[in-house]
Formats: structure tokens, C-alpha cells, sequence
């Protein structure tokens, strides 16, 4: 009886401590090894950036500065048309006022830019606009400079008219502007007119450059001609343009023109 009694006091002593030992521990919880510090760590989700592509650079070799038949052929006084006597297929245009209209025709791409930019100039608020003179033969130029040499002398006819040959003119691409009514014809006061100021500012969009800017006739051998627009086309005017390049010589690296070759 005696050992029945120790052996029941036994039991509920161990009893005792097991209840005791499991109050230390949060009911419900279980034992979890600890996460490591790199596994703690959620991964990334968001994907890695794509980076943007630089903007396609002009390619200034798309089309020849060379062919009299190109759009961007460059004439001046050392690079004459080749041939020299080159006569580019042309017409009048049908819609700009024209003041000379044996003078007035143009390549058809370029009558048809011309047409549109004084038609917006127009609507812009600039004034009507015309043709003062255009496409010139070779045979009109030799007429043309010869009456200016015999004016002015070789020296300075040679910075206000091209040699025969060596015209834009002669290749069907070039005009010289007017305002109508007529105001500053073939003057440099053409700049300061409201047609001027406009073309100054938006010819591009049509694809025509003011081929003789001031201050350049270093490059260009020809002195300030606000008047004078070259049409090149719309990619190659708006890339002038956007990179604040005015002259071809400039733009397409070749050697400033102000002189003839001897």
C-alpha cells in the first residue's frame, strides 16, 4: 500500500512539470529554424529597363550632291553643272503669281512645293507672294552675267550673278521670291518684308532652304540673298534646320566656294 502511494505521487509530481513546461511556449506554436538574411529578401519583380535606341542619324549620302538630275546636287563656284550647258526638264507653275513668265518654270517637284508654301504663307497672314525669276538656261545665264559685267565689272558681277554653268538657276531647283504687291524686289530690305520674315522662318517645311544667308558669303561666294530659295526637299531642308546649319557647303562638308578656280 505504502509503495502504491509513492508510486501516485511519483506520477502526478512528472505531471506537474510537463504541464509547467509547455506554459513557457505560445499555444498553437511550433519550432521553425530561423530564415536566413538571403532568404528573407523578396525578389525583384519588376524587369530590367529597355534601353532607348539613339534617333537615326541623317544619311547625307542618300542622294548625290554631284547628279545636275538630283534635288540635292550643290552648285557653286567651284563645282559647276556637269554638263555645263544641263537643261532639266521644267514647268510653269500653275497656281503662285508669277511676274516673269519666261523665267518662271521650275522642276515639277519643286513648282509643286512652291505652290503649297505660298499658298500657306498666304493663309499664315504673310502676303501674297510671286515668282520674280526661276529656272534660267545656260544660254539665258550667259546673257544674264554678261549684262552685269558689262554694269558692274567682273569682280563684283561674279558675287551678285553666276557664271553660266555655275547657276542654281540652271538647274530648275532655285527661285527668287517677290512680294505682290511688288516691295524690296531682289533687295536685301526682301527680309524685313512680311513675305521675308515668314519664308525666313517656315520655307523648310516645303522643302526649300535660303540658299545665301547673311554673313556667309565666305562660304558661299554670294553676298546676302533673302530672296533666293532652293528647294532640296523636306528631309534634307527640316535636318538643316533642326541642326542650325544654313549653307550646303557647310552642311555636306565641302570647301567654302567664295572665289572661281583660276
Amino acid at each position: 500500500m505504502q509503495s502504491h502511494r509513492v508510486s501516485l505521487v511519483a506520477g502526478l509530481g512528472l505531471a506537474v512539470l510537463l504541464l509547467s513546461g509547455c506554459a513557457t511556449a505560445a499555444p498553437g506554436s511550433t519550432h521553425r529554424p530561423a530564415a536566413s538574411a538571403s532568404s528573407s529578401a523578396a525578389p525583384s519583380s519588376a524587369p530590367s529597363p529597355t534601353p532607348t535606341p539613339p534617333p537615326p542619324s541623317f544619311n547625307k549620302s542618300a542622294l548625290s550632291i554631284d547628279d545636275p538630275n538630283s534635288i540635292w546636287v550643290v552648285v557653286n563656284k567651284l563645282r559647276p553643272l556637269r554638263p555645263a550647258n544641263y537643261a532639266p526638264a521644267v514647268v510653269l507653275p500653275s497656281e503662285p503669281h508669277i511676274a516673269q513668265p519666261a523665267s518662271s518654270s521650275m522642276r515639277p517637284e519643286a513648282a509643286a512645293a512652291l505652290q503649297q508654301m505660298f499658298a500657306a504663307g498666304a493663309a499664315a497672314g504673310a502676303g501674297a507672294m510671286q515668282i520674280q525669276n526661276a529656272y534660267r538656261s545656260y544660254a539665258v545665264q550667259v546673257n544674264t552675267h554678261n549684262s552685269q559685267v558689262a554694269r558692274l565689272g567682273q569682280a563684283k558681277a561674279d558675287i551678285l550673278s553666276a557664271r553660266p554653268g555655275y547657276s542654281e538657276h540652271q538647274t530648275g531647283l532655285a527661285v527668287d521670291v517677290a512680294a505682290l504687291p511688288s516691295k524690296c524686289d531682289i533687295e536685301a530690305c526682301f527680309g524685313q518684308t512680311p513675305q521675308g520674315v515668314w519664308l525666313a522662318a517656315n520655307a523648310y517645311r516645303f522643302g526649300f532652304v535660303l540658299r545665301y544667308p547673311a554673313d556667309k558669303q565666305a562660304v558661299t561666294g554670294y553676298v546676302f540673298e533673302p530672296w533666293h530659295f532652293r528647294y532640296v526637299g523636306i528631309p534634307l531642308a527640316t535636318e538643316m534646320h533642326n541642326t542650325g546649319v544654313t549653307t550646303l557647303e557647310e552642311f555636306f562638308g565641302l570647301p567654302a566656294a567664295p572665289n572661281y578656280a583660276p
